[in-house]
């Protein structure tokens, strides 16, 4: 077939005249060279395209083996981290159940404390109880107001550092308690007591009274220059002096008394004066009085009242006297009874 068309194309070609034969010469010659190129270019484009498309493969492998390398990475740091995570979720368990037992041991020995042990409040109520009631023995047998209100000041201190409301009557009982201690007059009980101790072991050195020694009267100084025979005569004179002696006395005269009746009189002095001091101790006011007047009676009577042991236990004989105390103590009642209402108020929800 194809060798018909060329025939016939070229019966067309022989029968045309000459100008049209010269016309398609250059024609030919360009249309294969056209197709030359063309395929050249074709072959430029595939050759180019496939260059691309290896490229490409070799760019895709390159990153589909590093992402099968950071995969495979990933996985082995999976697997390290899960591995890990079931470790700590283990320790997590074991420290789960350590804590539920520590606190399960808490709760229990918390329920056995409060179970055996009173609270704070009931120990604080106790210890002021026990102290109130020491103030009160000290009030009712010695008599010692400031034994007595050193404890209350410490009960009240003891509350103020609790700082409940619920103690609030019990201070306030306290307080007026405090008061009625304060408006006491304060007598110096041991200070007096230690006074007539000293007087009571003075006693046997006290000097009696018809023992009572004049002093001696000063020699005179003989004047510079004096002859013998002057100073001989001063000595003389002083001598004669002393053997005569005048005196005013203002009291009677000293009772004589025999050994026996001086031991038995300062032994009933010292009786006198520690009965006084016994009388202190209870605040027995009337034979508080009695004892000491009867021991100063003895004293200006028997004993030398110008001799300083005498004047000493005189002094601590008046100083007795000046003591009032006839005031009426007060009780701390209304503190106890405080006390034993808020105690009460504590066990009526428990029973």
């Amino acid at each position: 077939m194809s060798d018909s068309v060329d025939d016939g194309s070229l019966v067309s070609v022989a029968q045309a005249p000459p100008e049209a034969s010269t016309a398609l010469a250059p024609r030919r010659w360009w249309l294969p060279l056209a197709l030359l190129l063309l395929a050249v270019a074709i072959a430029a484009v595939w050759i180019e395209g496939r260059n691309a498309r290896i490229a490409l493969r070799t760019d895709v492998a390159k990153r589909l083996t590093s992402l099968e390398a950071a995969d495979k990475s990933t996985a082995a740091a999976v697997k390290d981290a899960q591995d890990n995570v079931r470790d700590a979720q283990a320790k997590i368990a074991l420290l789960e159940n350590r804590l539920a037992e520590s606190q399960s041991q808490q709760a229990a020995l918390e329920a056995l404390y409060r179970e055996l042990a009173p609270s704070r409040d009931e120990w604080a109520l106790t210890e002021i109880e026990q102290v109130l009631l020491l103030a009160s023995q000290q009030l009712q047998v010695s008599g010692n107001v400031s034994s007595a209100l050193a404890a209350l000041q410490v009960a009240d201190s003891k509350l103020q550092r609790l700082d409940r409301p619920q103690f609030v009557p019990l201070r306030r009982a306290l307080t007026r308690d405090m008061d009625r201690l304060k408006a006491v007059p304060f007598v110096d009980v041991a200070g007096l007591s230690l006074r007539l101790d000293q007087a009571i072991a003075s006693v046997e050195s006290l000097p009696l009274a018809l023992e009572e020694r004049l002093p001696a009267p000063d020699p005179q100084a003989s004047p510079p220059g004096e002859s013998s025979w002057r100073r001989f005569l001063r000595g003389v004179w002083q001598d004669f002096r002393q053997l005569v002696r005048v005196e005013n006395i203002d009291r009677p005269e000293a009772p004589l008394l025999t050994p026996p009746q001086q031991f038995f009189l300062r032994e009933n002095l010292k009786l006198r004066l520690l009965s006084a001091r016994f009388d202190l101790l209870f605040r027995d006011q009337q034979s508080f009085r009695a004892d000491p007047l009867a021991a100063d009676g003895w004293l200006r009577k028997y004993f030398d009242i110008r001799a300083a042991p005498v004047i000493a236990a005189q002094a601590v004989i008046k100083q007795m006297l000046t003591t009032d105390m006839s005031a009426e103590l007060p009780d701390v009642s209304r503190s106890l009874e405080a006390v034993r209402m808020l105690q009460l108020a504590r066990d009526m929800p428990t029973r």
